[in-house]
């Protein structure tokens, strides 16, 4: 089972694409320190049109 964090964004794609969650999770954070693009924003857009479980 994976893991939901927060809202299950990480979660919802590694599944979708057969990733490790952790990785996922990691590329968010390191996007956001670096401040490559809005990924705060992408997040939370994910979440809203991802189909709820």
């Amino acid at each position: 089972m994976i893991e939901k964090k927060i809202l299950g964004v990480c979660a919802w794609l590694s599944k979708k694409f057969e990733l490790d969650v952790t990785g996922i999770r990691l590329l968010f954070i390191i996007a956001t320190i670096l401040g490559l693009g809005s990924p705060i924003l992408i997040y939370f857009i994910i979440y809203l049109v991802k189909p709820k479980s």
